[in-house]
């Protein structure tokens, strides 16, 4: 509060220099222009001679001498005045006073101090403006210079009405917890001091964009009741060398001043990335900052009650220096959150918002698998959208699903005009997709069937899973590859041919039949990984570096096994289908027919070849759908968007 009552103080101290300044100049403007419409008009001038006579003729009336200006102004008896130098002639008073005129006589010297102004004052106070201005500038460049190593971070402080807490926090349950003793820390750090014991200086959040690290960052801040510096990575960095240092001291010095405090860096992997890794020299500018930054770190008094937390969605090329102990020597994952963790999310962000009582806040949860906190919020907010536009006091499930379809495939495009031949093949692709994930196993439930287009797809089959997984069975792949598989067969038994509309399908089962066969050692070449493939972070996220550790005999093997594996599923896919070739074809008519099929629709036509009897009321658990599309990248072709929901397996089996 000190700081925020001087920077007022200063600010209105300049702001009436700047005021006092403006206001004379103002009265100097004025000066000079009364001034000089003050004096003397401009008369026509006249010879002498011409004076006496226009005074022998009896032309004059009256006759003003100015004798310190050693002229006269005559006025003649049209009323019209004449100028003329004067002379001290005795006799012209005489003559005057003959004629009759009347003599005036002026001895003041009416300007000599417009003179003095204009030969003396007015280039003195010109100049005085000019150097005042030119200082000016320069004084204001070199705040400007010297601002460049001060940190742009506004301190939220300690009863700021807008803190969060960890109330406002869920679905990061482990997270919360490991941050506990840190808020703890903050609010009775003697505790800790009597005990000998060392809090962590630093707490690294990781995890996917959206997840939440800012937020828990803030809810430390409002827990503690500390000041929270919050900046990003890139506030640092400028074209000038040695900024990003000297702000990473000023940050430190502003966070001393306001004990205890929350330093949060975002996007640290904008200032903390491994150093003598770029293209660069070691004097790079980003360099110096991370340098300054290990030493602030290193520097911290061991009873100063500063907190640094750092986030970042890359933490593999973060500088090792930055995580060893006594700097972020706690890392802390914010991963997506689990069902209850939806749940909660959602709970939190319908705050506020009106939602019809019949909605059940935990199968939106069930049919949001792989939200982040970010996306639940959107989800919502786009619900709320809805609502209004469509004249609602309240949230209704219809726009709860319509919000999910919208936050994964976009929104529904309703103006496009598709051919009648392309419709027959969308249905039949999309029902091709539909049968596989009804008849095969290991597969998750098919919750909607739609041929109507959203975002860049024409159609999309949803699949909704039972509950969250962290593991996939070899028999879940390969039933996902044939699920992948089933419109492309589909179109290749009704038609004869093929489109482009499989084009993702084939590059998703590529893909997880690569990563079974080089990675996760489902295959015939044994319990081995074939390779590695690392991203090279410092020349582009599509640049790999392969590192081959077989040979090339071992190459062809792999090849065989991956075309092998496709080439099965795709055969099993193609036979399963030709059996259930009159459903494919019935459920195809009925989807052309209403464009929408959902999982009671399908079941009955599987069951009985007929749609089920209507009912007065859906239940929400059949509403509810995740959509999951599969994104065409063919713009110049006319395309087919299909969608499954094949689950993914992990990369590191230490998930499990």
């Amino acid at each position: 509060m000190d700081n925020e009552e001087n920077d007022k103080d200063k600010n209105g101290n300049r702001r009436w220099k700047n005021l006092t300044w403006y206001v004379f100049l103002v009265l100097l403007v004025i000066l000079i222009v009364t001034t000089f419409t003050n004096g003397p008009k401009t008369l026509h001038e006249i010879e002498f001679s011409e004076f006496l006579n226009k005074v022998a003729s009896g032309e004059i009336r009256s006759v003003e001498i100015r004798t310190s200006e050693r002229f006269l102004v005559a006025t003649g008896k049209d009323g019209q005045k004449v100028r003329s130098y004067y002379l001290e002639d005795p006799s012209l008073i005489s003559s005057l006073r003959e004629k009759g005129i009347a003599i005036k006589v002026d001895p003041s010297d009416s300007s000599w101090m417009v003179n003095l102004f204009v030969q003396a004052l007015l280039p003195f106070i010109l100049i005085a403006l000019l150097w005042f201005f030119i200082l000016r500038q320069a004084q204001g460049s070199n705040n400007q210079a010297l601002s460049f190593g001060k940190i742009r971070a506004k301190p939220w402080l300690k009863n700021d009405k807008e803190k969060s807490t960890f109330k406002d926090v869920a679905g990061v349950d482990e997270a919360v917890e490991e941050v506990q003793e840190i808020v703890d820390f903050l609010k009775a750090p003697e505790k800790y001091h009597l005990l000998g014991a060392k809090i962590p200086r630093g707490v690294l959040l990781m995890g996917p964009p959206g997840t939440g690290k800012t937020l828990l960052a803030r809810a430390i801040a409002g827990e503690a009741d500390a000041t929270f510096f919050s900046l990003s990575g890139s506030d640092f960095v400028e074209m000038f060398v040695g900024v990003g240092a000297s702000r990473v001291r000023d940050l430190f010095r502003q966070a001393k001043k306001n004990l205890p405090s929350v330093v949060f860096i975002d996007e640290i992997d904008a200032v903390g990335r491994h150093r003598g890794a770029g293209l660069g020299g070691g004097h790079d500018e980003r360099e110096q900052t991370l340098n300054q930054l290990l030493v602030e770190m290193d520097g911290f008094d061991n009873k100063a009650s500063i907190i640094v937390i750092a986030a970042t969605n890359r933490p593999d090329i973060l500088d090792p220096a930055l995580l060893r102990p006594g700097r972020f020597d706690r890392q802390v994952v914010v991963d997506k959150p689990d069902l209850k963790g939806r749940t909660d999310i959602l709970k939190i962000h319908a705050r506020g918002k009106k939602i019809a009582p019949d909605v059940d806040l935990e199968l939106v949860a069930r049919g949001s698998t792989g939200f982040t906190g970010a996306d639940l919020a959107n989800l919502l907010n786009e619900a709320a959208l809805l609502a209004a536009r469509r004249q609602k006091k309240q949230i209704e499930f219809s726009e709860l699903q319509e919000s999910i379809e919208r936050v994964m495939a976009g929104p529904q495009r309703k103006s496009r005009v598709i051919a009648e031949k392309e419709k027959e093949i969308i249905a039949h692709h999309e029902v091709g997709h539909a049968l596989l994930g009804y008849l095969l196993p290991n597969t998750d439930p098919v919750h909607k069937i739609s041929m109507l287009p959203r975002g860049m797809a024409l159609g999309y089959t949803l699949q909704l899973p039972v509950e969250d997984r962290f593991l996939m069975s070899r028999e879940q792949m390969i039933d996902t590859i044939k699920v992948l598989m089933g419109g492309r067969i589909a179109e290749e038994l009704i038609f004869g041919s093929i489109t482009s509309g499989a084009s993702n399908d084939i590059e998703k089962a590529t893909q997880l039949v690569h990563r079974m066969v080089r990675h996760l050692g489902m295959s015939k070449l044994g319990f081995r990984t074939y390779g590695k493939e690392e991203r090279n972070v410092f020349l582009g996220r599509d640049i790999m570096e392969h590192s081959k550790d077989y040979s090339d005999e071992l190459a062809h093997e792999i090849d065989d096994e991956i075309n092998r594996t496709l080439n099965e599923c795709y055969v099993d896919g193609k036979r399963i289908l030709l059996e259930h070739k009159t459903q494919l074809v019935l459920i195809a008519g009925v989807l052309r027919d209403q464009e929408v099929i959902t999982s009671t629709e399908l079941d009955a036509l599987m069951k009985t070849g007929k749609l089920p009897e209507p009912v007065i009321e859906q239940p929400v658990s059949q509403i509810l759908s995740v959509p999951d599309v599969m994104d065409q990248h063919i713009p110049e072709e006319s395309h087919l968007g299909s969608g499954v929901r094949p689950l993914e397996p992990p990369l590191q089996g230490s998930r499990a």
